[in-house]
């Protein structure tokens, strides 16, 4: 299952941004975060797919989900304008925001691209960074 974070468990898992300016992640795996809210529908097609991901890959990816409702400073951090909205982290090199629904294959390509760097099937490639699924401005 993906856990909810509030401002105190991201600060201490994801990044303390109140101490550094720059981008430095706190965690041991590389993570992927859930930026959604209660009332967006494309929020709730991402959410069980999240969760199903977060068995598959236990002990390699952390997932953690924000509810920007709740967390507005952290959505404002990070500039969300429209949810869902996820941020992919690798270990060691700065994080990336996909936007919107994106279907659980493209979700397990970025991830094994991006945070795992395992060599992905070619056919993924066109589905690259720029692809949006459906998704609620913020």
């Amino acid at each position: 299952m993906s856990e909810n974070l509030n401002k105190v468990t991201f600060l201490e898992k994801v990044f303390n941004y109140e101490k550094s300016k720059d981008w430095k992640f706190a965690g041991e795996l590389p993570t992927v975060i859930d930026f959604w809210a209660p009332w967006c529908g494309p929020c709730r097609i991402v959410g069980p797919v999240l969760d199903e991901l977060s068995n598959e890959y236990k002990g390699k990816v952390n997932f953690y989900k924000v509810n920007t409702e709740e967390e507005q400073e952290l959505a404002s951090v990070f500039g969300i304008q429209s949810i869902p909205s996820l941020l992919f982290v690798p270990k060691d090199r700065q994080p990336m925001m996909a936007v919107g629904a994106l279907p659980k294959d493209t979700l397990k390509g970025i991830i094994d691209k991006e945070l795992l760097s395992l060599p992905v099937a070619e056919e993924h490639e066109h589905h690259h960074h720029h692809e949006h699924g459906d998704q609620c401005q913020h």
